[in-house]
């Protein structure tokens, strides 16, 4: 009897989609090489804790339950995938290194061994107690010491028993301060360069202990980030006319909702590259497709994508929405009064429309002629 397949998640937290695909980082590169790139790949949210749960639960936040940077927990009735795998006889590690990934949301649920480890901040106060999500970067486990213990976890769970393994890398997030510089052209890429380096060595390692063989790798990212105007497409900050969004957070534009999805597997051809829309809730689902485990009459909001590398087509609407504006705007005493919570459909990757929440303001963009997403054609109807 084969045994069954190994998985390794990878989170590469706040990683563009275009930065990600531009062919500067060769540890993404060899994983494309290797794998399936889905190119247009929506997800549900730009915070990563509400993110992460839609790819842990294959919900939407309106159905897992976090919708707020630190508000709830993943509903108490939701199965997420590690307690799927664990049920299905998987050993279950995860190392994250962020405050939007403390167990407190119920990200350790399933796993046997969960390291959220992650120091306090310069104040001396506890960063999972502030809805800043600038301050709350500085608090970080960084890269070198992920793969590290990633390393320590697998060795010691290579055996007839399958593993899943999860690691989150969240250098790319601010303060833009690589220990060590490994490429990019701006500070931001420089953090996406030192993630990517330390994920490509923890690949290495795997490879050389043989146990990249019967593994499904899938490495995406939570959301994007704005740069205040280092990319064409940025609307942060005050100059460029949204002040509330510092990073990512507040705005449903492809900046901070276009992200990474590679997905590895012996059934999959390689180097090959998907331009039709997927969404991060789409990966649960289509996770336990590649690992042969039954689904069991489960509730998905997401569908498996493995028919899109088959040539087939699917036609995945994107859904996305943003509570965090209240949050920015009870922080800070109301200085962002005028920012609103927001949903976003994208259809196609031809059209989206973002509705601002409690207000009649609305934004419609043609992908096509306007991939930028600068000229809001609701305005001339």
């Amino acid at each position: 009897m084969q045994k069954k397949k190994n998985l390794i998640f990878v989170s590469l937290d706040t990683v563009r989609a275009d930065v990600a695909y531009s062919g500067k980082f060769e540890a993404i590169e060899k994983l494309r090489s290797a794998g399936v790139t889905f190119l247009n790949t929506i997800s549900s949210s730009p915070l990563t804790p509400v993110s992460h749960a839609t790819i842990f639960t294959g919900l939407q936040p309106f159905n897992h339950g976090i919708r707020h940077l630190f508000r709830e927990k993943i509903s108490k009735d939701v199965l997420t995938l590690a307690e799927i795998l664990k049920s299905e006889g998987y050993k279950t590690g995860a190392i994250v290194s962020s405050p939007g990934m403390n167990k407190w949301y119920g990200f350790s649920r399933g796993f046997d061994h969960y390291d959220d480890e992650i120091p306090l901040l310069a104040d001396g106060s506890d960063p999972l107690q502030t809805v800043d999500v600038k301050k709350r970067g500085t608090a970080l486990k960084r890269a070198e010491v992920v793969i590290d213990r990633a390393i320590q976890w697998v060795s010691k769970n290579n055996d007839e028993q399958p593993f899943f393994a999860f690691l989150h890398f969240f250098d790319a997030h601010w303060p833009y301060e690589a220990p060590k510089k490994f490429g990019g052209d701006n500070i931001y890429e420089e953090e996406v360069a030192y993630s990517a380096h330390h994920f490509g060595l923890f690949m290495d390692k795997m490879e050389e202990m043989g146990m990249l063989k019967n593994t499904t790798v899938v490495c995406f990212s939570d959301h994007g980030e704005d740069l205040d105007g280092m990319y064409p497409n940025d609307k942060g900050g005050e100059k460029l006319g949204h002040p509330e969004e510092s990073g990512h957070g507040c705005l449903l534009y492809d900046q901070t909702q276009k992200v990474v999805l590679i997905i590895k597997d012996e059934s999959l051809k390689e180097n090959v590259n998907i331009e039709e829309q997927v969404r991060l809730v789409d990966i649960m689902p289509t996770t336990l497709d590649l690992l042969g485990v039954p689904k069991n009459n489960i509730h998905f909001d997401g569908v498996s994508i493995l028919p899109l590398a088959n040539g087939k087509k699917l036609n995945l609407p994107a859904y996305s929405e943003t509570f965090y504006p209240e949050e920015q705007i009870d922080a800070t005493g109301g200085k962002f009064s005028e920012a609103r919570n927001k949903k976003s459909m994208r259809i196609k990757n031809s059209e989206k429309i973002i509705t601002h929440l409690d207000s009649d303001h609305i934004e419609v963009y043609d992908l096509k002629q306007d991939p930028d997403e600068m000229k809001n054609l609701f305005c001339n109807l």
